[in-house]
């Protein structure tokens, strides 16, 4: 129903920049909320950011300061600037959209589900 394809990973340097991509698609009325996760091998997958349809930012204590997520609503499409890059942050970054409503025959509802797109590694070398 909802297709996320992210995009802009890639291997870096300690203290350089990223910005991350991830596009949402099919027949969605509107997404909750649009947020960013992340895996590292041999740990749990982990928020990093959040925000909703209103600007509501909710950031990972790791990440706060350096990261900022923003979202475009017209085109159902999230951003990830990552700034100061630590080898730290090297994992899988996924994208994750919840709280959707899909449009259907002039009207819409509520899926009741959480998306995910694929994952885009990124890795920061010291």
């Amino acid at each position: 129903q909802v297709q996320l394809v992210e995009s802009g990973g890639g291997l870096v340097q300690a203290g350089g920049s990223l910005r991350l991509s991830c596009a949402a698609s099919g027949s969605i009325f509107s997404i909750g909320t649009l947020g960013w996760y992340r895996q590292a091998p041999g740990k749990q997958r982990e928020l990093v950011a959040d925000v909703t349809s209103g600007g509501i930012t909710n950031y990972a204590d790791s990440v706060k300061g350096r990261f900022t997520i923003s979202r475009d609503n017209a085109k159902n499409t999230v951003y990830l600037q990552m700034n100061s890059l630590k080898p730290e942050d090297t994992a899988v970054y996924y994208c994750n959209a919840d709280q959707v409503y899909m449009t259907s025959s002039g009207s819409y509802y509520y899926t009741g589900d959480s998306y995910w797109g694929q994952g885009t590694q990124v890795t920061v070398s010291s």
